[in-house]
């Protein structure tokens, strides 16, 4: 989220709404290949987890670095396409270990003892991306409006600084998610 208000506030609405959609085809990637198996081969296998958790904390760290490198760009709106802001956003929630765990410890209480299902599966993760997306949107919207305020290099700067070490903070909250 933090990315997200992040990237409209200096990118601008486009890219910021360009970014929800891929987060939200991430989201519904997540709901599917969980439907799949994929959550509960995560589960069963370590190690799986482990290559997850680290390339989903590298991601971050890339996003991070990007981040801090453009707080010295003078045009912020030239940072970005709408094509990379979106495959941005697919790509962090499907290296998201934390997405995949939701269908795994989450997912279940809201099924009345049923099984993870294709079909729950998937319900669940049309429900889930619905109520993301609308969150996601607000927020974009929000950050779009500081695009104006950030139109100083020196406020720009500062703000993708900031939202670096918040990036950083979301790959160490990755590494940290225990082994399953």
């Amino acid at each position: 989220m933090a990315w997200l208000a992040g990237l409209a506030a200096t990118e601008g609405k486009r890219n910021g709404m360009a970014a929800v959609a891929g987060v939200a085809v991430g989201l519904l990637a997540n709901g599917a290949l969980a439907a799949l198996g994929l959550a509960a081969l995560l589960e069963s296998f370590p190690a799986l987890w482990n290559g997850l958790r680290i390339a989903g904390a590298l991601m971050m760290v890339w996003l991070a670095v990007e981040a801090w490198r453009g707080a010295g760009n003078e045009t912020p709106a030239a940072n970005g396409t709408t094509g990379r802001a979106f495959a941005t956003g697919a790509l962090i929630n499907l290296l998201n270990p934390k997405a995949y765990l939701f269908f795994v410890v989450v997912a279940p209480q809201f099924l009345g003892g049923e099984t993870l299902s294709i079909g729950n599966a998937l319900l669940l993760s049309v429900i889930s991306t619905a109520i993301a997306t609308l969150i996601h949107c607000a927020i974009v919207l929000a950050g779009a409006r500081a695009q104006g305020w950030l139109s100083d290099p020196r406020r720009t700067r500062t703000v993708r600084r900031i939202f670096a070490l918040i990036i950083l903070g979301v790959a160490a909250s990755f590494l940290l998610t225990p082994v399953r």
